[in-house]
């Protein structure tokens, strides 16, 4: 509700999205993620608190009055409450009362009950077989025998119930009995004209005199000092109440059933009602548990109206976290998935209780004793909702989801149908249609706050309902002044005697069955009756002790009583019920926790670093890998070492200097094939004339063949793998800057040459595995001068031709990246990218960016589920570059619109799906890193990357004689600057960004003194190595990765 009233400054009714970097955001994901995963402590959680505040409640609402038991609500609007002291309204029955106090909370001494009668007996004669008939008296609650008539609820001459409320004020229970008592109260209620009331006020005025030397009276003339109208009210619900009680509840009904039966990414929609019936019952009665503790009386307000609010506010924080779960990727784990949508709707929800709970607060101190308690029981009802939806609900929605989760593609696809099936006719849309269907939440951010105020200020009108509307606003403004009136002076006449209850308070807590049947005997037809009630006269017994010497329990009293005989069977109950439902749990869910345990870890921090160390004396300057875990590093001190990173990680010595069987040393280039069986080197030894290319079996760990190759003076543009070679007998594939093209086969002594290939002043060159009819290699390669060839081999004969691509013939340093999942190619220049069709070399799409620099350039992807060969879907196609003015770090991310689930690669000729897009509609975002250092991208999109930033708040101090004596600032560590970060994109990951240092604190004496960071190469799908001086730093996003394999065949990077 807040943001609709910020709208004259915000511009917008939405409420505002946390970014992924805020830390409430991180905590929110955070706390999402645990619950999905361990969904079952998550559920005894909750279970555990529901059972706890469940189970009072029969021993905390009750009619047994022997223990201090709070009244539950009825049918009834029940109040008792005072009148403005000018309302002109004749009384229907006058109050007229006397206090007998003796000791502090000694009322039930035996002396003083003996007293009180004697009192009684002054003031209306001997009362034993009184008529009440003959002198119109109506009610004369006191009897020498109180106590057995209060422990029997006897009744008076009239018929009226003896209760504790109505003989005792300040009661004190203990062991389900009254154990004690602060003033004994006689009360009489008679008509205007009753003589008995003549009676009562001519004999009242001769106790001071009579009585004097035994009591203490206030006031001392015996005389009332003022009188105050109260109205009683047993109003029980009308067909009206009813009414509109069936419309509300029938409209949330509706709503809750059209909203749900939007929803197919649900395995059981009777499932999902009941948790929502669980979670708002157990709301509710955690809510008339607190109440009853701290004594919030209830009673006032039908039981009917209680869960109406609770289920509108409800509603609102359930179905946003179901559509931002259903909106999450589809590619993405579960616990991912509830975490990320947990925290984007848990700020929103936890605000909004916030700003209901303020409200409320407020409003409770405007409206009526009646309505306030309601207000208070509302404001925690809603709190304990949001508790449940963050444990129950969560809980079982992420087993529900993660039993359904193809069905969240047909639930966005028939939230976006209506809108994207073209019309065949003129249909008339209504406003009420996306609220239905879920696509504004008008309803769900501002309905339940106006049910809950306007429920409140209904109530309120019921009980001023007799009114004119002046008055009623009257009395609600001026509802906190009603005890600034003349009974004010003479509450200081009583302050010494410190009374545990005062005279207001005893009149509101009066119970409402004693209101009805007053109200039965002078009113029958009538709910309500108005009462002119005397301050009472105050009776002291003299040398009594009025000084509390101990202070009053703070709680309802039933709960002593409950914590003293209901303690052992409580705690037995809360630990069966807790045991059941884990053993529960563990029977239907144990196929979740197999798979929670396969494919979802417990949390493990977003970054981690590994390092490769011991395995070289001096700098690694080549680094290659491969999707299975394997890294090889050559370094400056003509050492090359293998390194497998599965479990601990273990490496060897492929060959080291002059010890090597072949002679490999320097190495130009380095490449692993796609099987991770062969590493190639390409190496121009000292000793010898020509290059030589050498194969290194990394299975066997044994030498292969070694081919001579011609003399080149420039190191080669990529040393590549001919995919199509059979797997004992590799095949390299040299591309020199000349535009020439070898063949290296193994077992032969030569290389096969292929000339002008490709032309002069190549800046880069790859390879792509075309899979039709086998393996077949495709070079794409492109020259300084922006000319773009791609080179194929058609029955052992390479063949190239120019691409013809618009933008790319001007001069510049240019750049290619292979998708190969998709067959694609995107090259870039300028500020441009094209995507190039790896069958025909056509372009696909050009996408525009910032101007760039040619390296690096990085893509990934991620795949609609229903993506098929000859017509490819993308949830979302990342580029990451570098911005060429900047340096920055450019993450360019193109996503379909809300109302389509893909972006089509290539845009069909004939008409496409009503759900899918083309590239010019995709929704475009970029994120930027600056000072990005070093850095490489995964396969969910995210950029990890190592920088080295100068370390703040350690400067040296300046020499001079004003510092001559002062002490000298030791200087900062070196590698302290070092930092290694991780940037993912909007939907991929909960935690879309972090950094860290790169060397902790110890770790320092292992690293030598680096000035920047080598080469770096993917490994697996999440991870990255970084040649860091003499080691490699493993860089981990999430859980470690390894293999070729995509997860699903959705995701996947260009290498």
């Amino acid at each position: 509700m807040i943001w609709y009233l910020l709208y004259p400054l915000r511009g917008t009714t939405e409420a505002p999205a946390l970014p992924s970097s805020h830390p409430l955001y991180n905590a929110f994901a955070r706390y999402g993620r645990y619950a999905a995963r361990h969904v079952v402590a998550t559920l005894l959680v909750s279970a555990a608190v529901a059972t706890v505040l469940v189970y009072p409640i029969p021993f905390l609402f009750t009619s047994d009055f022997v223990n201090g038991a709070s009244n539950l609500p009825r049918h009834v609007w029940t109040v008792a409450q005072p009148l403005l002291y000018n309302t002109a309204a004749e009384p229907d029955i006058i109050m007229r009362s006397i206090w007998v106090h003796a000791s502090y909370m000694q009322a039930l001494n035996t002396e003083l009950l003996v007293s009180a009668l004697n009192l009684q007996d002054d003031l209306l004669g001997i009362t034993k077989n009184f008529s009440p008939a003959s002198a119109r008296l109506l009610v004369l609650s006191f009897a020498f025998t109180v106590l057995g008539l209060l422990s029997k609820n006897q009744s008076t001459f009239a018929n009226v119930t003896l209760r504790h409320s109505i003989v005792f004020s300040g009661k004190r229970f203990e062991e389900r009995r009254l154990l004690a008592a602060d003033s004994l109260v006689i009360t009489l209620l008679h008509l205007r004209d009753s003589p008995v009331g003549r009676r009562w006020e001519s004999r009242i005025l001769e106790l001071p005199q009579k009585v004097g030397n035994t009591w203490n009276i206030y006031p001392p003339d015996g005389r009332a000092a003022s009188s105050q109208l109260y109205e009683f009210q047993f109003r029980p619900i009308s067909m009206q109440d009813i009414a509109s009680l069936a419309l509300a509840y029938g409209l949330t009904l509706v709503y809750f059933l059209t909203s749900l039966s939007k929803l197919r990414a649900v395995k059981s929609k009777v499932g999902l009602i009941v948790t929502v019936l669980a979670q708002i019952v157990f709301s509710i009665m955690s809510s008339f548990t607190v109440c009853a503790v701290f004594n919030v009386d209830l009673s006032r307000i039908p039981r009917a109206a209680y869960p109406l609010v609770v289920l509108a506010m409800s509603l609102e924080h359930i179905f946003r976290l179901i559509n931002a779960v259903i909106l999450t990727p589809l590619e993405d784990i579960v616990s991912n998935r509830i975490g990320q949508a947990f925290a984007e709707t848990a700020p929103t929800a936890m605000f909004s209780t916030l700003q209901n709970v303020i409200i409320l607060a407020g409003l409770s101190r405007l409206v009526s004793a009646g309505v306030s308690g309601f207000c208070v029981f509302a404001a925690i009802a809603i709190v304990f909702d949001f508790f449940y939806l963050s444990t129950f609900f969560l809980a079982v929605l992420s087993v529900d989801v993660r039993r359904m989760e193809l069905g969240d593609a047909l639930a966005k696809a028939s939230m976006r149908h209506n809108r994207n099936k073209p019309d065949t006719g003129v249909s008339r849309r209504w406003w009420w249609d996306p609220v239905l269907q879920g696509r504004i939440a008008m309803s769900t951010r501002i309905a339940g706050t106006i049910v809950m105020v306007g429920f409140v200020l209904i109530a309120q009108w019921h009980f001023f309902s007799d009114e004119g509307s002046f008055r009623k606003l009257v009395r609600f403004y001026r509802d906190l002044d009603r005890d600034q009136g003349p009974g004010h002076s003479r509450s200081s006449l009583l302050d010494s005697v410190h009374q545990a209850r005062s005279p207001t308070s005893w009149l509101r807590i009066q119970d409402h069955e004693t209101a009805r049947e007053v109200i039965n005997i002078i009113k029958p037809s009538s709910y309500s009756y108005v009462a002119r009630v005397y301050d009472p006269i105050v009776f002291v017994l003299k040398n009594s002790d009025r000084v509390p010497h101990s202070k009053e329990p703070a709680l309802l009293p039933a709960v002593y009583d409950f914590v003293n005989h209901e303690l052992v069977r409580f705690v037995v109950v809360v630990v069966v019920v807790i045991a059941a439902l884990r053993l529960l749990t563990s029977f239907l869910l144990w196929e979740d926790e197999n798979l929670n345990d396969q494919h979802e870890p417990d949390e493990l921090p977003r970054l981690s670093v590994r390092s490769l160390a011991r395995g070289h004396l001096m700098d690694v300057v080549l680094l290659t890998t491969s999707a299975d875990g394997h890294v090889v590093s050559a370094g400056l001190d003509n050492t090359i070492r293998a390194w497998s990173i599965h479990g601990v990680g273990t490496s060897y010595v492929i060959a080291k200097g002059d010890e090597s069987e072949m002679a490999v040393f320097p190495v130009v280039a380095m490449a692993i094939d796609d099987d991770s069986k062969w590493l190639a080197l390409l190496s121009r030894p000292k000793r010898s004339a020509c290059s030589r290319v050498s194969f290194w079996d990394l299975q066997s760990r044994a030498w292969g063949s070694s081919i001579q190759a011609d003399n080149r003076r420039h190191r080669p543009v990529a040393l590549l793998f001919d995919p199509s070679a059979p797997s004992h007998q590799p095949r390299a594939l040299v591309v020199q800057q000349d535009g020439s093209l070898s063949e290296l086969l193994s077992g032969e002594k030569k290389e096969r040459q292929f000339v002008s290939m490709f032309p002069p002043h190549l800046t880069c060159a790859r390879l792509l595995a075309r899979k039709e009819g086998g393996p077949q290699p495709i070079i794409l390669a492109v020259s300084r001068q922006g000319e773009v060839h791609m080179a194929a081999r058609d029955q052992g004969v390479w063949r190239s031709r120019r691409l013809a691509i618009g933008g790319l013939g001007e001069p510049g340093a240019h750049s290619i990246q292979v998708v190969a999942p998709l067959n694609l190619f995107v090259v870039a220049a300028g500020d441009r990218a094209h995507l190039i069709d790896g069958k025909d070399g056509g372009v696909l799409q050009t996408l525009r960016t910032a101007a760039m620099l040619p390296r690096p350039l990085r893509c990934a992807y991620k795949r609609h589920p229903s993506s098929q060969l000859e017509s490819m879907g993308l949830a979302s196609f990342t580029l990451g570059y570098v911005e060429a003015d900047s340096r920055d770090c450019i993450l360019q991310t193109y996503m379909p619109p809300e109302d389509c689930d893909a972006i089509y690669l290539q845009t069909p000729c004939e008409a496409w799906s009503s759900n899918w897009c083309t590239w010019e509609s995709a929704r475009e975002t970029r994120k930027r890193v600056a000072d990005p250092g070093v850095w490489e991208m995964v396969s969910d999109g995210s950029a990890v990357g190592i920088r080295f930033s100068a370390p703040g708040g350690k400067g040296l101090q300046m020499s001079g004689l004003r510092n001559r004596y002062g002490k000298r600032v030791p200087e900062p560590d070196p590698l302290e600057g070092w930092q290694v970060w991780m940037e993912s994109l909007p939907g991929c990951r909960p935690e879309e960004s972090e950094s860290r240092r790169l060397i902790k604190d110890g770790e320092q004496a292992g690293h030598l003194l680096v000035t920047e960071v080598g080469p770096k190469s993917r490994v697996g799908l999440n991870s990255v190595a970084f040649a860091f001086g003499d080691m490699i730093k493993l860089v981990v996003v999430g859980a470690q990765v390894i293999g070729g394999c995509e997860c699903g065949g959705r995701d996947g990077t260009g290498d």
